[in-house]
């Protein structure tokens, strides 16, 4: 019996290490600090998310100010939304080590949208290629903070960049988790700062 108790000790010590909570924000597998009113998150291993405490999301438009850095392949960040659970979310995301790049490749690799579990960009990439990835328009400077715009209407999800009324990215949703979780994003390895964030639901 004690051997269960020290297992249920462990479980739990590894739950609370996974998730803390932090200035209205529940955070999942980071370290988050926020000064002057901006959020910041750390670069470990895996993802990192900061959902919203008291914060909903299904249809509207998010806005946000968000600062990554000039680091290949460490640099990705953006907004989790239609959260279920920690596992189960859609995200828009942003490279900002890709967004002078002159590769062609890399060129169109700065924004993307994926539908976690199942629509990781892995898979997007390899069975619809270049669809749910796209150039930034304008293509900010690595090092800046820029303007996000998310549009998120009827299944459709669009992406404008520093203020451009032409979306660099309009594709359609791939699930409908059910979730309305929203959140700070984080990928792998990678750390990233957000300030400014407004939700504006639909038919406000």
């Amino acid at each position: 019996m004690k051997y269960l108790f020290a297992i249920a000790a462990i479980l739990v010590a590894i739950s609370c290490a996974a998730q803390q909570k932090i200035a209205g924000l529940t955070v999942v597998h980071r370290n988050v600090t926020v000064t002057d009113g901006v959020i910041h998150m750390d670069d470990q291993d895996p993802m990192g998310l900061a959902w919203l405490d008291g914060k909903t999301f299904t249809e509207g438009t998010i806005e946000v100010d968000i600062k990554g850095r000039d680091m290949l392949q460490r640099s990705f960040v953006g907004i989790a939304f239609h959260g279920l659970n920690d596992s189960v979310f859609e995200a828009i995301y942003f490279r900002p080590f890709n967004f002078q790049a002159t590769d062609p490749e890399r060129k169109v690799h700065n924004v993307q949208y994926v539908a976690e579990p199942k629509y990781t960009w892995e898979y997007l990439r390899a069975n619809f290629h270049n669809q749910y990835e796209k150039a930034a328009d304008p293509r900010p400077q690595p090092n800046d903070w820029f303007h996000a715009r998310i549009e998120v209407h009827a299944g459709t999800v669009s992406v404008y960049v520093n203020g451009n009324t032409t979306p660099s990215m309009t594709v359609k949703e791939l699930v409908n988790t059910g979730g309305k979780k929203i959140g700070y994003w984080a990928g792998v390895t990678s750390d990233g700062s957000w300030k400014n964030l407004k939700i504006t639901p639909a038919g406000n």
